[in-house]
């Protein structure tokens, strides 16, 4: 994995951070953290964007930060277990890593071009 595709998955797992922390923040600091990680999470996705393509980005990005919000929420806050969801998120990630092959690849053959 390179350091593009690393700044993709950090800024999805802070991802999941500051859309927990809306639901879940309750004083200063849990707002101040909610904020940073939503700046940094951001940042990292938008800089991430300028060198791979921001729709595969994008996609991924929401991708792994749905699964991650949905899976923290089922491990931490009492959200009902359902197969259903967990099916759903298999499909979604299946369909992220998907994308992440294909723009190697493509982004392999545009370097040789």
């Amino acid at each position: 994995m390179n350091r593009t595709w690393l700044r993709v998955f950090i800024a999805s797992v802070l991802e999941v951070l500051w859309v927990v922390g809306l639901a879940h923040a309750y004083d200063v600091l849990t707002w101040t953290g909610t904020i940073i990680a939503l700046v940094l999470s951001n940042y990292l996705m938008i800089t991430a964007g300028q060198v791979l393509p921001a729709g595969t980005v994008y996609a991924v990005f929401v991708g792994l930060g749905t699964a991650g919000t949905v899976i923290a929420e089922l491990l931490f806050f009492g959200e009902p277990f359902q197969w259903a969801k967990i099916l759903l998120i298999a499909i979604l990630l299946i369909g992220v890593t998907g994308l992440k092959t294909v723009t190697d690849n493509d982004a392999r053959e545009g370097a040789e071009v």
